[in-house]
């Protein structure tokens, strides 16, 4: 049956909060108004105010909250409007959630699911459009996850919240109204491991979230060419799976990732860095990266499509590698 990805995540929290009375879902605007970007319409109707918590805008204060909780037992799913926002609870995730099972000695889990919206793409300005997912997968203690999929949106969750530690989701904005008929659920969803969205044998891209249809489309524009591009989803960008990606790097030898983060510093630079580390003899030119403009994302549409990645550049750069030489 068709869906869409943000139906995906509701359909995933209903099934979540069907199935374990200590699931409850707190944040801005997720009972009444249904969520700020209608990923949780309809819930409180379903499951009462007490488990569709509208709290005050306060990141640190209900973001601390859904900590507590966890400590306490429940398993809280946090929503944080977007990732701009999220920068306010940033000392309840990072000094709270991820350090309390090592200052404590093991004694404390804390079991909380925190999703936020990611990314640009839809004229929101630039306090409301960044890609700060790689400052999160540096923090150790946290697990932290970029479905880009209907399938992962809807199946990630449920492993999330099964996870004794504090796991992290990134929605990007610009696939909430993607749609079409996910596969059938597979078993449990693999929280570690990258997956091959289309297999290659020319050049690898990497990417993650929003900018996996952009990656799958610059394959498209290279098939054209004779290029046969290789498709990996991160998925999960802390853990990374270094083992799907180095074994592409083997079969293909040339590598482009695709990060919409800032390019200094990124999740692309410990991508490239790691590849250079584990697999420098199976490359066959310098690794390339497409990321976004190192400046505030604009509100302009024509501006902020030129800032950040999009296919042709991609395939620009993927194009670049293989007709490289050395």
């Amino acid at each position: 049956m068709k869906t869409s990805y943000r139906e995906a995540l509701r359909d995933a929290m209903r099934e979540a909060l069907t199935a374990d009375e200590r699931v409850f879902l707190m944040g801005e605007d997720v009972g009444r108004y249904g969520g700020a970007f209608g990923v949780s319409l309809g819930l409180i109707e379903e499951f009462g105010p007490d488990r569709i918590r509208d709290t005050p805008l306060s990141e640190s204060a209900f973001t601390g909250m859904g900590i507590g909780a966890a400590i306490a037992g429940l398993r809280p799913i946090v929503e944080i409007m977007t990732v701009n926002f999220s920068l306010l609870a940033l000392d309840q995730i990072l000094n709270n959630a991820a350090t309390l099972r090592h200052m404590s000695g093991g004694q404390l889990s804390v079991p909380v699911v925190i999703r936020m919206t990611t990314g640009a793409g839809r004229q929101l300005a630039a306090q409301h459009s960044h890609s700060l997912e790689g400052w999160y997968a540096h923090i150790p203690g946290i697990r932290v996850l970029a479905p880009a999929t209907l399938e992962d949106a809807r199946g990630m969750l449920a492993p999330a919240l099964a996870d004794p530690d504090p796991v992290v989701i990134f929605e990007h904005g610009s696939l909430y109204n993607v749609s079409g008929e996910p596969a059938p659920p597979d078993g449990p969803v693999d929280l570690s491991s990258a997956v091959i969205r289309r297999p290659g044998h020319d050049i690898t891209l990497i990417t993650y979230g929003g900018c996996l249809p952009k990656a799958l489309a610059a394959a498209d524009l290279l098939a054209a060419d004779g290029i046969d591009a290789e498709v990996i989803d991160l998925r999960s960008l802390r853990p990374l799976d270094d083992a799907t990606l180095m074994a592409s790097v083997a079969r293909t030898h040339r590598v482009v990732i695709v990060d919409e983060a800032w390019r200094t510093g990124s999740l692309a630079a410990e991508i490239s860095a790691r590849i250079t580390e584990q697999a420098f003899y199976e490359l066959d030119a310098p690794v390339g990266r497409v990321c976004a403009a190192e400046v505030p994302i604009p509100y302009a549409r024509q501006l902020e499509e030129a800032a950040i990645p999009q296919a042709a550049g991609i395939a620009a750069a993927a194009r670049e590698a293989v007709g490289h030489r050395g």
